[in-house]
């Protein structure tokens, strides 16, 4: 399918060197760039139809972590922010498993929204991952299945909503809660998250949502989903780098198979 088929090119010009730095302004003020209504309604229609026929393929994954996405630290107790458990739930279909001739995979491999993408982030260049399974991710989320707090390992996420439920599977953040860099992983305040004791800023999505992310960190969850509407998410994952594979750990944890 041509681009300009799948994004609203009037709205979005993502060739326009001015657009790309008054979306990198915004991204680096907020922490978050969302742009609703990026995608048509025929690319959207076309990949929902696409992720309903699909969804029974799905590898649903049930995992309790922490916040931090590691392993537990014997120096803290179990109840510590650090080792605190929370749950999430999700469902997924891999890059193998989306049409060759899907909307999804034109706007993934499209020079042009890479560059733009890039731009936006500050990398010199995208790369899809060299694993056949990473590159392009459709999550489902159904009745009471959410993604608990955490942070990010990598530094972005882009990510398109297809379709919301009709409740919860709100994305909610809250930013500068850590320095990944630095060593700083603000425990206390983490804690306080935990607890419910700090207010969170939600980012607010409908069908066709282009959403450009920096959670590494910023602690953020997906609430859980009410009633019978699946949320349907797709993840496209590049890299700063190439050849970059996701680890057989990660994907066995992610899709279940390698």
């Amino acid at each position: 399918m041509e681009l300009s088929k799948i994004i609203r090119m009037s709205d979005y010009p993502i060739t326009d060197m001015a657009f790309h730095q008054q979306c990198k302004q915004t991204l680096d003020a907020h922490g978050a760039l969302v742009l609703p209504n990026f995608l048509s309604p025929a690319a959207i229609a076309s990949i929902v139809e696409e992720g309903r026929e699909k969804q029974s393929l799905a590898y649903f994954s049930k995992d309790e972590h922490n916040v931090y996405l590691k392993a537990a630290d014997p120096a803290f107790a179990s109840d510590h922010s650090r080792n605190k458990f929370v749950r999430s739930s999700k469902g997924c279909i891999t890059d193998d498993q989306i049409s060759a001739d899907s909307p999804l995979r034109s706007l993934y491999d499209s020079e042009p929204f890479r560059v733009f993408l890039a731009a936006v982030l500050n990398e010199e260049q995208l790369y899809n991952y060299a694993d056949p399974l990473s590159s392009i991710n459709l999550h489902y989320a159904s009745e009471g299945q959410e993604l608990g707090w955490h942070f990010d390992e990598s530094s972005f996420a882009i990510t398109l909503l297809l379709q919301s439920p009709e409740q919860g599977g709100d994305f909610e953040y809250i930013e500068n809660m850590r320095d990944a860099d630095a060593g700083e992983m603000n425990y206390q305040g983490v804690a306080e998250v935990l607890a419910g004791q700090r207010e969170s800023k939600k980012l607010n999505a409908d069908a066709g949502t282009l959403t450009l992310f920096r959670g590494r960190n910023a602690i953020h969850r997906v609430t859980p989903v009410v009633g019978d509407t699946t949320r349907m998410l797709v993840v496209l994952a590049y890299n700063s780098k190439p050849n970059v594979e996701l680890s057989e750990s990660a994907r066995m944890t992610f899709y279940g198979r390698l």
